[in-house]
């Protein structure tokens, strides 16, 4: 989640690019179509980013509970865009051949939802705690909360391994925690409570209530979504799961390093 202009250019072009390097047809219908309504969206916005962005203030206070729907599918500009994208790109390759279509996309709207809720609860918090009421007035939008949702039950899925945060190798169960911190220092503008939001929505999927709540929901009684692991998607060619790694920041960028990429972001907005 984040607060900026948006404007198309290299990013949105790597990002068409990264799309056909993998291959539309060897990405899971789900992962597709979320993309695709992200990028849609981002193309054709129907809303201001004003409009969409969701704060304590114009979703608790004002009730407008639509914000919690529009803003994650909203996003800044191009950067904010492609890596977003190619961290779902990923995650749901993995997680969608796992879980199975259906789940994942259960998960996807549930974690959409609760990733705005849990946003606006620790604004309130630190509005209170702090006694500043521009935390209440802070509005975010972007898919990272729930990418970092997703990256928690990722690790939940397939433990152990390493990611690599910023060309730096980090256990996987600690990678969350270490891109929180890191994405924060090196991109102060984006929302370091929207991607804690995120981390918090994942915990409580893998060892809170949600995950049964959701299954009791849904009437699902399996322990896994009560769904085919292989039966929508077969990236390797078997219908069996298979551990993967979790790419997480380490995405290959084509021409560009990604601290090529990072500088020029930075630059482009410290101007």
């Amino acid at each position: 989640m984040r607060s900026r202009q948006r404007g198309v250019n290299l990013g949105f072009l790597m990002l068409i690019s990264q799309l056909f390097r993998i291959g539309p047809s060897n990405v899971p219908p789900v992962t597709l179509a979320t993309l695709g309504l992200n990028i849609y969206l981002f193309l054709a916005p129907q809303k201001q980013l004003l409009d969409v962005c969701i704060s304590v203030q114009n979703a608790y206070i004002y009730k407008d509970w639509t914000r919690l729907i529009f803003s994650p599918f909203y996003h800044a500009d191009d950067w904010h865009l492609y890596f977003n994208m190619v961290s779902l790109l990923w995650k749901g390759i993995q997680l969608e051949r796992r879980l199975g279509s259906p789940w994942f996309a259960y998960i996807i709207g549930v974690f959409s939802l609760m990733t705005g809720v849990v946003y606006i609860i620790l604004e309130m918090v630190l509005t209170e705690f702090t006694k500043d009421p521009s935390y209440s007035r802070q509005c975010a939008v972007g898919f990272s909360g729930v990418l970092f949702a997703l990256k928690v039950i990722n690790n939940h899925y397939f433990p152990g391994g390493v990611a690599h945060v910023f060309g730096f190798p980090i256990a996987n169960k600690y990678a969350c925690w270490v891109e929180l911190v890191a994405i924060h220092l090196v991109s102060p503008g984006t929302s370091f409570v929207g991607h804690l939001a995120g981390i918090v929505v994942g915990l409580l999927y893998t060892k809170g209530p949600l995950k049964k709540i959701m299954k009791m929901c849904a009437g699902v009684v399996s322990s896994d979504g009560g769904y085919s692991r292989g039966s929508y998607f077969n990236y390797s060619g078997s219908g069996h799961a298979q551990r993967r790694p979790n790419y997480g920041f380490n995405i290959p960028t084509g021409p560009l390093t990604w601290e090529e990429i990072r500088q020029r972001r930075l630059n482009r907005f410290e101007g």
